[in-house]
Order: structure tokens, then sequence, then C-alpha cells
């Protein structure tokens, strides 16, 4: 502990507070008798010492050092200060919210996969969130040697990996390239897990990440639109269909040629639906027919005495004379 005169401090803060910035410290002066910390909502105060933690204070608000703060300190219970002299501290303040970050491919990463030889060029974006969760890994990989760290660094450091994870993601088995948007939430969470990994050890967490879509080049999200047209409307029928009600819907078919080719297509439809119900009435009534006939011979294979059709006295022929029902098997 050392002492200096004319370097004493009335007020230790966060002096140049950001919302993008994580941590900023503040620098080792003397802090005189009577000084107060003051803590604002959404930051942690952590007084170290040759970059040890010496206590973490959390609730905010305005401490007297002297007789608030030092007297909680692991190692400086007791310091009492001088009238004319000070003690020398370092404290980090730390931002304790959860960031919120939005990524992007600068460049498309293409992905292999059978349909295109040459692979499939994507682009993506979302967001992922992050916080400080490590005090002592913080300090010790980054803040030791940081006097601020910014929203921006982290990015950097989460982009400079991102390219990679989300190609051993969307090329896990079982994911439909021309439709990776279905497999959006399990793709995001695998990610999440790797970038948790990445950064753990400098005491940051990935909490969460997110895909908000997918980006197809132009001629490919042109052929997937038409694929699923074709899906939706195979039924050419059903397609007029909608495509009439629509018409109609929006007032695009009020009046005029237009409405009298609609009227002429939908009785079209109907009088075709009609004649197919018919047919299909009628195809039914005359297997009926058929199986009764076929249920009337007599499966002993002797000669009825009236023909089971039209109950006609037989004549000991095959045939009925009268309807030309064949009488035996």
């Amino acid at each position: 502990m050392g002492f200096f005169k004319n370097q004493f401090a009335d007020v230790v803060e966060w002096e140049e507070f950001r919302q993008d910035m994580i941590f900023w410290k503040w620098q080792e002066r003397e802090i005189k008798r009577g000084s107060k910390l003051i803590i604002q909502m959404g930051q942690d105060a952590v007084f170290l010492r040759d970059g040890k933690i010496e206590g973490i204070f959390e609730k905010e608000g305005s401490y007297d050092i002297e007789s608030q703060i030092v007297p909680f300190l692991s190692t400086l219970k007791g310091v009492k200060f001088g009238f004319n002299s000070g003690m020398r501290a370092e404290v980090l303040f730390v931002n304790t919210k959860t960031f919120v970050v939005k990524w992007g491919t600068k460049n498309a990463i293409n992905i292999p996969t059978e349909q295109l030889p040459g692979g499939m060029p994507i682009r993506a974006n979302g967001t992922f969130e992050f916080k400080v969760s490590d005090y002592v890994a913080l300090i010790d990989k980054i803040a030791g040697i940081k006097q601020s760290y910014l929203v921006e660094d982290v990015k950097i450091r989460i982009t400079a990996v991102l390219d990679q994870l989300l190609m051993k993601w969307i090329s896990r088995e079982g994911h439909d390239m021309f439709n990776l948007q279905a497999n959006a939430g399990e793709i995001a969470s695998g990610i999440r897990e790797d970038l948790d990994m990445q950064v753990i050890d400098s005491g940051l967490s990935i909490t969460n990440f997110t895909i908000m879509s997918f980006n197809y080049p132009k001629e490919i999200q042109d052929m997937i639109t038409k694929n699923a047209s074709h899906g939706m409307v195979s039924d050419l029928g059903k397609y007029q269909q909608i495509e009439l009600t629509n018409g109609m819907a929006s007032g695009k078919m009020q009046g005029g040629a237009a409405s009298d080719m609609a009227g002429m297509m939908m009785g079209m439809n109907v009088a075709k639906e009609m004649m197919d119900n018919m047919n299909k009435n009628e195809k039914g009534k005359n297997q009926k027919d058929s199986d009764e006939q076929v249920q009337n011979v007599d499966p002993s294979g002797k000669m009825p005495n009236f023909c089971p059709n039209c109950g006609e006295k037989t004549t000991g022929s095959k045939f009925c004379p009268n309807c030309g029902q064949k009488l035996v098997p």
C-alpha cells in the first residue's frame, strides 16, 4: 500500500459510463478520508489489490468508503485513513445487464449439399445475448490488462468463429437445405452452446442465440418459392377456386369481362363436379345391380322355376325367355 500527496479523490464512481461498455476501471489513485463510493443501478463495484478481488459491492447507492467499505475488504480490514493521507485503491465497475447484439454474415457461407455440387451459398442474421458471469475469470483474462471493454470487442470475437459454427450446425444430417428456417431453433441452440464454451473462460456467458432468417441467392429463392407454389396448388381445381376467391375478395373482379369470366369458370367447375358425381352414382348403381344378379343365380347349379330377375316362369333354357337373365352358373 502506498501513499501520495496531492492525488486524493473525493468520489469513486464510474466516470465514463456508456451503455455499450462492459466494464471500466477506476485507476489507482489515492482515496482521502471521507471519500464516497457511488454505485449506479445495474453496476457492481469490485475492489482490487494486486489484481486480486478484495471485495464486491452490488447494491446501488452512496457509501462512505472509510466506514462502510474498508471494514469489509478482505485484506484491508482495520486500515484507518490518516489525517493527511489516503488509501491507494483500484476499483473495477462492471455493467451487470444482459447485452443484446445483432449479428449477420458479411459473406455468403458455402454449405456443402448433395443437391448443389458447388455448395449452397447462404447468409443468415439474428441476435445473441451475453452477460458477465465470473468476475475472477474476467479480471484474470481481460480486466487485468484493459482499462475498459466494449460490446463491440465481444462481437468481433463472436463473429470470428460464427461462420464455422453456422456451417457445422447447418450441415448436420436431416436438415433440409431448402427450408432451414424449420430447423432454426435447433441450429441456434447448438451454436449458443459452442459460443458459450468459447467465452466462458473470459468470465462471460452467452445466454441466448437466435437466427432471425436464412437468406438464399435470388435464383435459389425463386426456385424454392416456385416449388412451394406447385405443392400448394397441385389440385388445379382448388387453385382456380383460391384464385377466384382472392380476386373477388380483393375487388379485382367486380363487373366487366373479368367478372363474367370468373362466373363462367365457376359455373363450369360446378357443372363438372355435378357430372362427376352423377357418373360416380351411376357406376355405383350398375355395380350394385350386377352384384344382385350374381346373388340371384342359384349357387346349387339347378334350374329355378321362375326367373329371379323378372319373375317369368322358366322353360328349361339356361336363359330367361323374357329378360335374358342367365339362370344357371
